[in-house]
């Protein structure tokens, strides 16, 4: 189904060492893996065919490689606000862990000690939308999950903490929207694989 109003096109990154083994990775420059590259190369194939007024990615290596095998690299910018969630005192632990030591804890709720919580993750969706929506055009997103699933959340108008409903696999591929014009906000699709 297309639209006859800009869409913006999320890529979430291929896989990952700790993507794999549910490792918290924000700001740690984690490789793809071979199975990530590949996931991220067939993704030219996959995006053929749509043109894009701009490519921005996160400044993160996972981020930009994904761009780069998917036939995007050339003329990508980085735009610091599409960076992923800082997890601060959790960067590279899983949830398991930190439930260990921390029994209810909530990522969308509780944020990471000397990290980011949602609200300073959702500041940044929101400057991110806002340059979305200055620019009116079709634009193609490399970032990571907790940061794409926060944008999604500011794109509908929710709070950033409904981002907690949302899931994305890696190199997924989601499009954001609108339904009948431009006061309107949707999400198009979701976490195509």
């Amino acid at each position: 189904m297309s639209s006859a109003f800009p869409e913006i096109y999320l890529v979430r990154h291929g896989e990952t060492e700790w993507s794999l083994s549910g490792r918290h990775t924000g700001r740690s420059d984690i490789p793809l893996t071979a199975n990530g590259e590949d996931a991220a190369g067939k993704l030219a194939e996959r995006l053929a065919g749509h043109a894009f007024s701009a490519v921005w990615s996160s400044p993160s290596a996972r981020a930009r490689k994904t761009c780069v095998l998917a036939g995007f690299g050339p003329g990508a910018v980085i735009k610091e606000d599409l960076a992923e969630w800082d997890y601060g005192a959790y960067e590279g632990i899983t949830t398991k862990a930190i439930l260990a030591e921390r029994p209810g804890w909530q990522l969308f709720r509780d944020g990471c000690p000397n990290g980011e919580f949602a609200t300073d993750v959702g500041a940044r969706a929101d400057a991110i939308i806002h340059a979305l929506r200055q620019a009116a055009g079709t634009i193609l997103i490399f970032s990571s999950s907790h940061f794409l699933r926060v944008l999604a959340a500011r794109w509908l108008g929710l709070p950033p903490e409904g981002g907690a409903l949302l899931v994305l696999d890696t190199a997924s591929i989601s499009v954001l929207g609108y339904e009948h014009d431009l006061t309107e906000p949707v999400i198009r699709r979701w976490n195509q694989r």
